[in-house]
């Protein structure tokens, strides 16, 4: 990652999270905003890791001090995850995203929200978010699917299908849908 779009991209984090740009708006989101924060030290440390000066003297500090904030405010984003331009947290606390997971420009996550990787079944690996989507409190989304841009998911909404662009999900009540098991979720049984 360049350092001009590494800046372009907290630029763009920073519009999102206060609707201005500049190096004192920066530092009053990043002081009194919590998930802007998390996410500037989240976007230093994955420029820091692609530059190989800095990956072997300050990313290791970086990185600590990332798990540190991680613990903190309950947020558990991997430095190797994709993430686009003008990602917004709103609320820190319980969110989880998977590594592997790629996530559009324009995101908006919510507190209590996972997007994970599936290990079993037909859909293994992990979701694909498009541009411009909101991912609601305590919603799931997993699994190898494709989440269209314009996407609104609902709050407590667990989604392991693919949603088509612009579309709204809500949550259902919940079904049983097989009577398989946890056989291949719980694994090393005492």
């Amino acid at each position: 990652m360049r350092f001009c779009l590494f800046r372009s991209m907290l630029s763009d984090d920073l519009y999102r999270a206060v609707g201005k740009r500049g190096f004192f708006n920066g530092l009053k989101c990043y002081i009194t905003g919590q998930g802007f924060k998390y996410l500037f030290f989240l976007r230093i440390c994955q420029f820091s890791k692609k530059n190989k000066l800095i990956k072997y003297t300050i990313y290791p500090f970086l990185r600590f001090y990332l798990s540190r904030l991680e613990f903190k405010l309950g947020i558990s984003i991997p430095v190797s995850t994709i993430i686009g331009p003008g990602f917004y947290i709103g609320h820190f606390g319980a969110i989880i995203i998977s590594s592997s997971a790629v996530i559009g420009k324009n995101c908006n996550v919510s507190q209590g929200v996972t997007i994970g990787r599936t290990s079993r079944g037909k859909r293994i690996g992990a979701p694909i978010i498009g541009d411009n989507v909101y991912l609601g409190p305590g919603s799931i989304v997993s699994g190898n699917i494709e989440i269209g841009d314009n996407v609104v998911i609902g709050a407590g909404c667990v989604v392991n299908f693919s949603i088509p662009e612009g579309s709204v999900v809500g949550s259902p009540r919940p079904v049983i849908i097989t009577q398989n098991g946890s056989e291949g979720y719980v694994n090393n049984r005492v």
